[in-house]
């Protein structure tokens, strides 16, 4: 099975890159992007060395495979190194999370994906400070840690958990109307942890029935989105279009925004996301505001 014996050597790999993480955990100074890309994102030097000692383990195994990267040593442009990007890509995050880490937050992840023609077909996202690996590879199924996983069967409830990223501004700069709905409703608990790849990858763990990231680039989802894949669920765009395959061919860190939903959550969750503007009325379960239920310090 050489695509699982792959996936065990990137686990491997992605924990002795979050045991170099942890050196700088809470110690790192914040810095700037300065390609045009990354819009101002967070970047520290420990960003920078990890994700060196990732892609030199991978130039050791798989040296023809591409790579694209968060980072570049110099911080004005990614990584893309990709002879052939129709081919073996590894995509990677090195810390994904880095305004928790650089506070000392300690929710953030490694998140090392291989993509072929266009496809994620293995996945790891390691969960540092909780030493958790949420994995899977094409037809060996999805794994947290040693226990198989499944995205949720049953159907958006009172339960259920909406991940949502922090920066929810589209691409307008405007807010979307469906975030206003989202969070004036009380009935689906809202959650936002800092980082994309685990926010997606709890959707194939079965935690989450839903991670909404609407500024994420290429390497937030490519290893969770093997996860949620292999696990059951759906990954598309915010209009509901697949994400997957990708067009890899001079990517250059264009946001990617995406939906990780299980099955019975996606339809629905399409659904609102794509509701007019001036529609205040939900079909799948959401509370105007002014009818909000009176248990509301219960919602949480």
């Amino acid at each position: 099975m050489p695509l699982l014996d792959e996936a065990n050597f990137v686990i491997g790999l992605a924990r002795g890159a979050g045991r170099l993480a942890m050196e700088h955990f809470g110690r790192a100074e914040r810095l700037t992007k300065t390609h045009a890309a990354a819009s101002a994102e967070a970047v520290t030097e420990a960003d920078r060395a990890v994700q060196r000692f990732i892609v030199a383990g991978l130039r050791r195994r798989f040296r023809s495979d591409g790579i694209v990267g968060e980072e570049n040593d110099r911080g004005d442009a990614i990584t893309f190194e990709c002879p052939n990007p129709a081919g073996r890509v590894w995509v990677i995050d090195p810390i994904d999370g880095t305004n928790n880490f650089v506070a000392g937050l300690p929710i953030f992840a490694v998140s090392i994906g291989l993509m072929e023609r266009g496809r994620p077909i293995l996945g790891v996202v390691y969960d540092v400070c909780r030493d958790s690996v949420i994995w899977a590879a094409a037809g060996q199924g999805a794994w947290r840690d040693t226990q198989r996983v499944r995205a949720a069967t049953t159907p958006l409830d009172d339960s259920s958990l909406i991940m949502i990223t922090s920066n929810l501004l589209d691409a307008s700069g405007r807010l979307p109307p469906w975030v206003l709905r989202l969070v004036g409703q009380t009935r689906w608990k809202l959650r936002c942890i800092g980082s994309a790849a685990l926010e997606a990858a709890m959707v194939g763990t079965g935690i989450a029935h839903a991670a909404i990231t609407v500024n994420g680039k290429l390497w937030d989802c490519a290893a969770a989105a093997a996860v949620v894949l292999e696990a059951g669920g759906r990954i598309t765009d915010l209009s509901g279009c697949d994400v997957f395959p990708f067009d890899l061919a001079g990517y250059a860190g264009a946001k990617v925004p995406f939906l990780a939903a299980a099955p019975s959550a996606a339809a629905p969750l399409i659904h609102e996301l794509n509701l007019p503007e001036a529609d205040t009325r939900s079909d799948a379960g959401f509370s105007r505001p002014d009818e909000a239920r009176s248990d509301q310090t219960r919602t949480f």
